[in-house]
């Protein structure tokens, strides 16, 4: 049987990332949000009720337990932080995922290692329907070389794999995105419903795939406007606006509904009001709260008013911000420069330089069309929509804690650039010029590549050359971005490897370290007046905001760690925790 070359290099190259992602994440311990999430994820399934991190949806959460119901692992049902006599606070989730990975009688690492393996399983089809994509957008060429983007991404290597909505996030953006431009090209029954169920698929993926809505205002009548007939322009809309919401209501009736009246169907109809009632009490629009409880009381939409109370928690965290450390400065704010500059620094120096040969071919390509050409390619038209107004709310919203929200724009980015590529090549008509194009770009290629290896296995600190490298990233910024607890297990080897007795430790991230540790963990409190000796390590996420200039909008303390700033590490757990020795 005769093997297509494409296909064959396209499984090489999933595969080579399905095992860079493995081989990585065997020795990165839990992270931060792995720890509500994990659980969260168990008991929808076992439960069948939502009670339990309702910030985020279901679907990816269910996705990285499934592998866990074979494990025959205890539940710890009969706690109060699972009980929750009272409206529970955030942090609540948090312990229920200590006592569950913990103190329950299961293996914390078997866990881990199984639910992330069901993420990798997700990440590779993620990587296959991408490369399906843009196959049928630009041809063997045009897809390979975005599959390698894809399969070499600092980005996606270091949180594809982690038990988290962000890989959702992608997924979901690309299929609602994909079936909603077939039915916009043939809008007949099928594709209302395929476009309807991609919607719906997206929105209980990731709550900020919400901006898909105001993309697909724009695009829908854009579209009709570009292929209407002369004075039927008006005519055409309307069509297509009739049935936009009828596939909008298909993803709601058919998608949404179903999947979060399955998680409430256990979970008390009196204490789903109650945590309702505490979780969105403070958000600013009394008619969203109002219809919220309103569906909550109801028996059939109960699902619905669990998943717009999510809606709302979400909305109103990203209004609230979170506290966050970026370029020396600490602030419960945001910074209009945070994703920008994370972007230059996080993403592969090799992609900016392919970035701007491709922004040459866009730019000679114009100039050659016309503006009459544009029609033909609407397909970039959209995607250039889709980026711009994810970036727009990126870049005004007030969550600022990680590179990795950008996440949904990059396939579409790396669409736009090998085609901008592509195109430029296309239109040189010098053959020496071509050829030493093409040498160039295979040379990029190569660099972006080689990054990437040489990070393995540290892909959530990942910094390229403009930021200093991985080692001085953390000057940047800290967070999901550098630190997000993954390098405890490195921690452990050095205290067995040099036999210590007794370790002060500050520890950001998931794993209880007095589990681990027992006798030999010592909490350690900067703001003691006297100070530890002997062994003591610190995350660097605790260090960085222990040291950071309080930002005008911030009125916490700080400073609390500038007695350590003079002191050198002899030693780092992986990239992310300094260790000392202080006598």
């Amino acid at each position: 049987m005769k093997v297509n070359k494409t296909n064959l290099m396209a499984l090489i190259l999933l595969a080579v990332m399905a095992a860079t992602a493995f081989l990585s994440l065997k020795q990165d311990s839990l992270t931060f949000d792995e720890l509500a999430h994990i659980p969260a994820g168990y008991s929808y399934l076992i439960k069948q009720d939502y009670r339990v991190n309702p910030e985020h949806p279901p679907l990816i959460k269910d996705i990285s337990a499934i592998p866990l119901l074979f494990l025959g692992l205890n539940f710890p049902d009969g706690s109060p932080n699972w009980l929750q006599p009272e409206a529970p606070a955030w942090w609540v989730q948090f312990d229920l995922g200590r006592e569950f990975l913990y103190g329950s009688g299961n293996n914390p690492r078997q866990i881990i290692l199984w639910s992330r393996s069901a993420m990798i399983g997700l990440l590779i089809l993620l990587g296959w329907f991408l490369f399906y994509w843009a196959r049928q957008i630009g041809g063997n060429t045009v897809a390979l070389g975005v599959l390698a983007l894809f399969a070499f991404s600092p980005t996606f290597l270091a949180h594809g794999r982690l038990v988290n909505t962000d890989i959702g996030a992608v997924l979901g953006a690309l299929i609602a995105i994909f079936f909603w431009l077939k039915f916009l090209k043939l809008p007949h029954w099928q594709n209302i419903w395929l476009a309807g169920i991609g919607f719906g698929l997206a929105m209980v993926l990731k709550f900020s795939l919400v901006l898909l809505i105001p993309f697909l205002v724009i695009i829908t009548p854009l579209y009709a406007i570009l292929f209407s007939e002369k004075n039927k322009a008006l005519k055409l809309i309307i069509s297509y606006a009739g049935k936009a919401l009828l596939a909008a209501l298909v993803g709601v009736i058919f998608v949404i509904w179903p999947i979060y009246q399955f998680h409430v169907l256990n979970y008390p109809p009196e204490q789903q009001l109650r945590d309702t009632l505490a979780d969105i009490s403070g958000y600013p629009l009394p008619i969203m709260k109002d219809i919220n409880l309103w569906l909550t009381q109801q028996q059939p939409f109960r699902g619905l008013g669990q998943y717009l109370r999510g809606l709302l928690m979400a909305s109103q965290r990203t209004v609230w911000g979170n506290t966050a450390v970026f370029m020396g400065e600490i602030s419960a704010g945001s910074w209009l420069h945070y994703f920008p500059l994370l972007y230059l620094f996080k993403v592969p120096l090799a992609f900016h330089i392919l970035t701007l040969i491709a922004l040459m071919g866009a730019i000679w390509g114009i100039k050659i069309w016309g503006i009459k050409r544009l029609k033909n390619n609407f397909i970039v038209l959209a995607f250039l929509v889709w980026i711009l107004v994810y970036w727009l709310a990126a870049l005004l919203g007030n969550l600022n804690i990680g590179v990795r929200h950008l996440l949904p724009v990059f396939p579409f980015i790396y669409l736009l650039v090998v085609l901008g590529i592509n195109r430029l090549i296309s239109l040189i008509k010098l053959p020496k010029l071509k050829q030493s194009l093409l040498v160039l770009v295979f040379i990029l290629f190569g660099w972006y590549i080689a990054s990437s290896l040489s990070a393995f296995p540290h892909y959530i600190p990942y910094y390229n050359e403009l930021a200093g490298g991985t080692k001085q990233g953390y000057k940047i910024a800290v967070d999901s971005n550098y630190d997000w607890g993954q390098d405890f297990y490195r921690l452990l080897d050095f205290v067995e490897k040099n036999k210590i007795d007794k370790i002060y430790l500050d520890y950001f991230g998931g794993e209880d370290p007095q589990y681990w540790l027992g006798e030999k963990y010592l909490k350690l409190n900067p703001r003691e007046e006297e100070l530890p000796q002997g062994w003591l390590a610190v995350s660097l996420n605790q260090f960085m905001g222990g040291m950071a200039k309080p930002a005008p909008d911030f009125d916490q303390e700080t400073g609390y760690y500038n007695w350590l700033k003079e002191q050198r590490p002899v030693a780092r757990a992986g990239y992310s925790i300094f260790i000392y020795y202080l006598d």
